[in-house]
């Protein structure tokens, strides 16, 4: 089979190399994890639950499908890195210059509103007792202990998944023995038959809040485009022969640049190839879909079993105070405590990951966009100036009175439903023009992918439409 067709117009050709042998599926698991730690705390957590106290199930069917979809965008972002070492924005902007700003802008536009901080900072604040104008400094510091746990980290990679795996393992321990205690199979029936409605949008629905919960049902938006990062440090195919981001504090310098690597296709490549693809469906299967879904059944189907339905849930996120005080009649202090707290990890772990996921996206657009300029500077440089911007320009933002989480949450997700709208369908081109043989999408893959594009376009109509309208 002939090497991949690889457009070398705006960066050089990538090199010939061997595809590293496979490695086992119990050392790939780790970057689909991280991914859905990014997952749990935007849609699982905040507005799935809270469309379902509002609306019941009856939008559930738009949940499962765009989780579904983003298995399936996530995998074609994977094949580009598993074949060339690069991450899927160096392809776009080998696709056209213009990319590499485009992707730039997009990947941190809708993420500087630092939502999960405050939102955590609000829980947190709450369960210790504090007032008020307490959120805004507890929020910064949170901001800022995310950023020194991922500078002081050797290898970046490794801090955000040894955090990631004890969090999420964590919150879904708590969510697991709340729901086992609240939950009735009235609710789980509810929500199957909700599943159904395709299509189905009651009156009064937010537009705005339903596209942003489509596009959070997962990591969303620009943050799904880290997951070449992600695998590519981990070590998966042809990102072995790439740099790892490193910690300028106590790391060892690595190589990380923009340019992969690509490999002939001999017969033992090709039997290697097939086993790395068929491992890391499998991993990013039960580590990113399944646990994406099953914490969206399980915060959707707790919200449904303490609050009902159609009740008025106030302002921000007074329906996760309301749910806490409900437990607390039925359980005691402790329940309030542990789901409360249980949403503090939920929502610091997100701007946690959120802060490493966006700074990797942002780097490699931002090296791609001005690689003449930047071609000696390292790309682990790149990501840490990124790094520490965002966490700066958040802080600027709480100062400024900006402190409503629901709302900077309901921002970022309407506008990186958009950004999925058109990745998605550049990532169709992509790959169909790099790959063929064995490494061409099948054909099942293509519908989903073109599918994918349609479905955030449909939103992106409804949402237009509806803000016109309003």
């Amino acid at each position: 089979m002939p090497t991949p067709r690889i457009p070398d117009r705006h960066l050089p050709a990538p090199p010939v190399r061997e595809l590293p042998a496979p490695i086992s599926l119990r050392r790939m698991i780790g970057p689909s994890i991280i991914l859905a730690g990014l997952a749990v705390g935007s849609g699982e957590f905040v507005m799935w639950p809270q469309l379902t106290v509002t609306h019941g199930f009856a939008l559930f069917w738009a949940c499962w499908i765009g989780v579904t979809v983003q298995f399936f965008i996530n995998m074609e972002i994977e094949r580009w890195t598993l074949a060339t070492g690069e991450s899927a924005v160096t392809g776009f902007f080998r696709m056209h210059r213009v990319f590499g700003p485009v992707f730039l802008f997009c990947a941190t536009l809708p993420w500087i509103w630092p939502g999960w901080a405050t939102g955590a900072a609000e829980l947190l604040v709450a369960e210790t007792g504090g007032e008020k104008p307490a959120i805004v400094p507890v929020a910064i510091g949170g901001l800022v202990l995310a950023g020194i746990a991922l500078s002081l980290g050797p290898v970046v990679y490794r801090t955000v998944e040894m955090l990631s795996m004890i969090l999420v393992a964590s919150i879904f321990a708590i969510v697991v023995v709340i729901a086992w205690q609240v939950v009735e199979m009235a609710h789980v029936r509810e929500m199957f038959a909700g599943a159904v409605q395709f299509g189905n949008i009651p009156d009064g629905v937010h537009m705005p809040t339903l596209f942003g919960a489509v596009a959070f049902a997962g990591a969303g938006g620009a943050l799904n485009l880290a997951q070449s990062s992600y695998i590519r440090d981990k070590g998966y195919g042809m990102g072995r022969w790439v740099g790892r981001i490193t910690s300028p504090l106590t790391g060892k310098p690595e190589d990380g640049g923009l340019v992969g690597a690509v490999f002939e296709g001999s017969e033992s490549e090709l039997v290697r190839w097939r086993t790395w693809w068929r491992r890391t469906n499998l991993e990013h299967f039960f580590s990113f879909f399944l646990l994406c879904l099953v914490s969206l059944c399980l915060f959707s189907l707790v919200a449904r079993a303490l609050l009902g339905t159609g009740a008025d849930i106030g302002e921000g996120f007074s329906f996760i105070h309301e749910q806490g005080r409900v437990l607390e009649e039925r359980f005691g202090a402790w329940a309030r405590h542990a789901f409360l707290w249980g949403g503090v990890l939920v929502l610091f772990s997100t701007e946690f990951a959120l802060l490493d996921a966006v700074s990797r996206v942002a780097a490699d657009a931002a090296k791609a966009t001005w690689s003449r300029g930047l071609e000696a500077v390292p790309l682990s440089r790149i990501y840490f100036v990124t790094l520490w911007t965002l966490i700066g320009f958040g802080i600027v933002v709480l100062l400024l009175g900006f402190d409503k989480p629901l709302a900077l949450l309901v921002m970022a997700a309407t506008l990186n439903g958009f950004v999925m709208c058109l990745y998605s369908a550049l990532l169709l081109v992509m790959n169909l023009r790099a790959f063929r043989g064995e490494l061409r999408p099948h054909p099942v893959r293509l519908v989903v992918l073109g599918g994918a594009c349609a479905f955030f376009g449909w939103f992106c109509v409804l949402t237009l439409i509806d803000k016109l309208g309003g």
